[in-house]
């Protein structure tokens, strides 16, 4: 179940104090703190996107500079079945199914 997260609405309609509910997705939003009955209205949370486990972080992770200067070698697809490196010194230039 998600945590959704509520303030209270004061008296003038200023926001109040807030406060976290487990809900189901199913259940409609609330408009009423379940205990006191004093007006609520949710508010939506930003959604945290770019992070270590992101397809952008792992762009960077696999870019040819990085992976040559942890000592790696990578080769890129130049044809059916030929390969040649982009990046790292070690192994050869290209490579063939037939070699």
């Amino acid at each position: 179940m998600p945590l959704y997260t509520y303030e209270f609405i004061n008296s003038d309609g200023t926001p109040g104090e807030t406060f976290e509910v487990l809900r189901h997705m199913s259940d409609p939003p609330l408009d009423r703190h379940p205990e006191t009955g004093q007006p609520v209205r949710r508010v939506f949370q930003p959604v945290h996107i770019a992070g270590i486990t992101s397809s952008l972080h792992d762009k960077t992770r696999l870019d040819n500079k990085n992976l040559e200067k942890h000592g790696f070698t990578a080769y890129r697809k130049n044809g059916k079945g030929h390969y040649e490196r982009t990046a790292g010194k070690e192994g050869p230039a290209q490579l063939s199914t037939g070699d």
